[in-house]
């Protein structure tokens, strides 16, 4: 592996903010930790990096027990949220700066800050300062100081946090495609639940120190293990929902079919993707998985009419629908019936 966290705890007085966290993490994989702040996500990064020392468990890097060896002895690449440039060194002079620490020969130095700035399309820009860069620019240079001495091991903390949003999704392909092109494995820690998705070969949900759930995007988003996670990593419907006898009962008593989950106990939620609910016009007849209800709001997002309907005892649902040739739009105070297919849902604990 070429990171293996083995139990790792960190204690700040009486709070634990990382709790037993095990990962293992293969050679070339781009694994993002995701979470809200305070979860442990930057904590967790910092042991990996040696900015913090675990209180219990180890750090282990390419096989080799690093948890009491200091950052710079851990040969990892780098690239924080505030960039951490140099303002009395050119572009050329902080791409260079790791390899100039460790005495790499000037030929070597040239050669490779060169590569670096055109693999992330610097060329040309090696004698400007940080003063006159664009944020965009400085992120770049920041990912190239981070690759220049080819680590195989390169961390990122919030990143692209500081780019407006289409300079940020710019930048998500191109770290995506230097990162495949290279080899590394990057461990990547954001808040942002779009940017994990697009990105990562697997995701691990943090939530007050530990992970709540582990796996691929698609895994992760679709089947949920909790409340928590399906509600964090994008929009979610949670429905209230309770057993009686062997049918479970939605709002208003509606008959909800979920091919996924149990409930534990005699109640519980249902869990429905906005994207999964289908709009229809009136009121239909009685059905598993169709819920009467009423528009309340109805919000022109471009690409998608994301409606806000209420239903039955008070529950509320959001529906995205696809702004198609020939789509039916609805108004608020519009009859309406909600659908989704067994398949689409989950059944949670409460």
């Amino acid at each position: 592996m070429a990171v293996d966290l083995q139990s790792v705890t960190k204690r700040y007085g009486a709070e634990t903010v990382v709790a037993g966290v095990s990962l293992a993490i293969p050679e070339g994989e781009f694994f993002t930790l995701l979470g809200p702040s305070g979860s442990g996500k930057t904590t967790t990064l910092s042991m990996l990096a040696g900015f913090v020392v675990p209180d219990e468990g180890r750090v282990m890097l390419g096989g080799q027990d690093m948890t009491r060896v200091p950052p710079r002895g851990r040969g990892l690449g780098m690239v924080f949220q505030n960039y951490a440039i140099f303002p009395h060194l050119n572009v050329a002079e902080n791409v260079a700066f790791p390899l100039t620490v460790k005495g790499a020969p000037k030929a070597e130095i040239q050669a490779r800050v060169a590569e670096a700035l055109a693999m992330v399309k610097l060329d040309g820009f090696g004698a400007r300062y940080a003063r006159q860069l664009s944020g965009g620019q400085q992120q770049r240079v920041a990912l190239a100081r981070a690759i220049v001495a080819h680590p195989k091991v390169v961390l990122m903390d919030e990143p692209l946090g500081a780019l407006d949003k289409n300079l940020r999704y710019h930048m998500q392909v191109e770290i995506k495609e230097i990162q495949q092109r290279l080899g590394m494995t990057v461990i990547y820690v954001t808040h942002d639940q779009e940017e994990a998705l697009t990105m990562s070969d697997r995701i691990a949900i943090m939530n007050h120190g530990k992970i709540a759930q582990m796996g691929p995007p698609r895994e992760v988003y679709e089947n949920p293990e909790s409340s928590f996670v399906a509600a964090f990593l994008g929009e979610a419907n949670l429905l209230k929902v309770r057993r009686d006898g062997e049918a479970v009962r939605g709002p208003g008593g509606a008959a909800i079919l979920a091919a996924r989950g149990a409930l534990p106990g005699a109640d519980g939620l249902v869990f429905v993707r906005p994207e999964k609910v289908s709009v229809l016009a009136g009121t239909l007849d009685a059905a598993s998985n169709h819920l009467p209800g009423q528009v309340q709001h109805a919000s022109f997002l471009g690409n998608i009419v994301r409606y806000a309907v209420t239903a039955a005892d008070g529950a509320s649902l959001l529906c995205d629908v696809a702004n198609g040739a020939g789509a039916v739009l609805h108004r608020p105070g519009d009859a309406v019936t909600l659908s989704w297919r067994a398949e689409d849902s989950r059944l949670l604990a409460g």
